[in-house]
């Protein structure tokens, strides 16, 4: 008896091309489903009850458990930052205007962007875990079941808190930033306090201040609503609850850099910067 032909082998491109419409599918998909958690989310917080219990947990956990990984970041960040302009500016005589750059840079950039960045991955990788865990062991079923709504429960609650905190992460790290700036360049380079701080501020503009600032909502938004749906989406058991963390960590990260190129170019064609 002979055997069946066997179908022809595609051809390698063939394949690749196949491989990258399948990828390009998943991620069109994954963006719907998240912007539908969003709409959920959204609609769900102005027309239902809202849990200030969970709410002011929510807070604890995300705010105050993340001020220590922003308070370094923004320490070193603000030690590397004198260190190198005051490098560059050294040779040209113009050492004296180091408060004036690294106060325009952390207001505008540094400190919501970096703390953002590093404050958002911990905090994503959190709510992915956490609920993520709850998928798998099927509380999230259960919560369904008692005819309680997970979004308001679960998703809510984060995103609100993630929205309000980020603002005030942002403020603390701009401060501390400021500070171990102002004493690298008191103790590395000679320009006392006084005159540090005098020339950051005759040089920082509140649009300076209330540009950096007014990204860290949008930024609280995205890490919470990314958290969550990976969380939400989290299948196969504890296996399944590290790829989702990692998922959460990656595209938080990634999605935080694109806001921030898209709303600094925002703030300059409205006049902000």
């Amino acid at each position: 008896m002979s055997a069946e032909p066997r179908p022809p082998e595609r051809p390698s491109f063939v394949r690749w091309v196949d491989y990258r419409m399948q990828m390009l599918r998943a991620f069109v998909e994954q963006v719907g489903e998240a912007s539908m958690l969003a709409s959920r989310t959204l609609r769900t917080l102005f027309t239902t009850r809202f849990d200030v219990q969970e709410f002011i947990y929510q807070l604890e956990q995300l705010g105050v458990r993340s001020i220590a990984i922003a308070a370094a970041t923004a320490i070193f960040v603000g030690i590397v930052m004198t260190i190198q302009f005051a490098v560059s500016m050294e040779p040209y005589g113009a050492k004296d205007t180091l408060g004036r750059v690294i106060a325009v840079s952390e207001a505008r950039e540094l400190a919501p962007s970096l703390t953002a960045l590093v404050v958002g991955s911990r905090i994503a990788a959190g709510m992915a875990a956490e609920i993520g865990s709850m998928a798998v062991t099927e509380q999230i079923d259960a919560i369904r079941a008692l005819g309680a709504d997970p979004i308001r429960k679960l998703v809510v609650p984060r995103l609100v808190a993630g929205i309000a905190i980020m603002p005030l992460i942002t403020f603390i790290a701009f401060i501390l930033g400021m500070l171990s700036a102002m004493l690298v360049a008191a103790v590395s380079y000679g320009i006392t306090m006084e005159f540090f701080i005098t020339t950051a501020i005759d040089s920082l503009r509140l649009r300076d201040f209330i540009s950096g600032v007014s990204k860290t909502p949008f930024f609280g938004f995205l890490i919470s609503l990314l958290g969550c749906y990976f969380g939400l989406q989290t299948r196969g058991g504890t296996e399944g609850v590290g790829r989702s963390t990692t998922r959460a960590v990656v595209v938080v990260s990634i999605c935080i850099l694109m806001a921030d190129a898209f709303l600094t170019q925002l703030f300059v064609a409205i006049g902000t910067l």
